[in-house]
């Protein structure tokens, strides 16, 4: 199958997508982040309507950089505050909900794209619907434009690996905002190894994501 896809993810992702059971198999990885956070303290829970992840994918043809990026909604998530400060979290995506943005004006190659994604060639979303990213450790970050420090396991397609996100998180009035920094993870890490021929562009390993978050205090 051909497509004219610049790689993208959680995905994300991707993520990727992002803490991550990916359907109902058990991953097949063992690699996981050790686990510092607790369960203790008052639970918020996610806003599905307005978080989401934002994925971007890259094809290099040549000397040309081309992308295509899109969102991906969330089916479940909550994050716990303790003493006015995040503690954990665990989000879990819908992977079916992939949606393209930059074909928008092109009903048919989006739909062609999101097919194509959505495929047993990258995120096998029937055998594996859903993707998540949990909070292993939360620390905060004294320099930059991001205030925390995000350890924690992503899963996409039943594999588990480690992934930090540098976030700007605030705790404030009932509400828990979480914007991580766009950062990329390396889809051939999860499984999605499918490769274009040469003279149609080779599609970048890398798919840079960015979750963003709202969470509302669980009365």
């Amino acid at each position: 199958m051909t497509s004219k896809f610049l790689s993208p993810f959680f995905a994300a992702l991707i993520l990727g997508t992002a803490a991550v059971s990916c359907g109902k198999d058990k991953p097949v990885t063992s690699e996981t982040s050790e686990v510092a956070t607790t369960r203790d303290g008052q639970v918020y829970v996610i806003d599905t309507m307005n978080s989401r992840i934002e994925w971007k994918g890259f094809k290099v043809l040549k000397s040309e950089n081309t992308s295509h990026f899109g969102t991906i909604k969330f089916e479940t998530g909550d994050v716990t505050v303790k003493d006015g400060q995040l503690e954990s979290g665990k989000f879990v995506a819908d992977m079916t909900s992939l949606d393209n943005v930059d074909l928008q004006s092109d009903a048919e190659q989006k739909a062609k794209l999101e097919g194509h994604l959505k495929s047993g060639d990258f995120f096998e979303v029937e055998k594996f619907p859903t993707a998540s990213y949990e909070i292993t450790k939360v620390s905060p970050l004294a320099e930059g434009d991001y205030n925390t420090l995000l350890e924690g396991n992503l899963t996409i397609k039943g594999i588990t690996k480690p992934v930090k996100f540098n976030a700007n998180v605030a705790v404030s009035q009932g509400e828990v905002s979480i914007a991580t920094e766009p950062t990329d993870i390396m889809r051939e890490d999860y499984g999605v190894k499918f490769q274009m021929p040469v003279q149609n562009g080779l599609i970048k390993n890398e798919v840079n994501v960015q979750i963003r978050i709202k969470a509302m205090e669980q009365k």
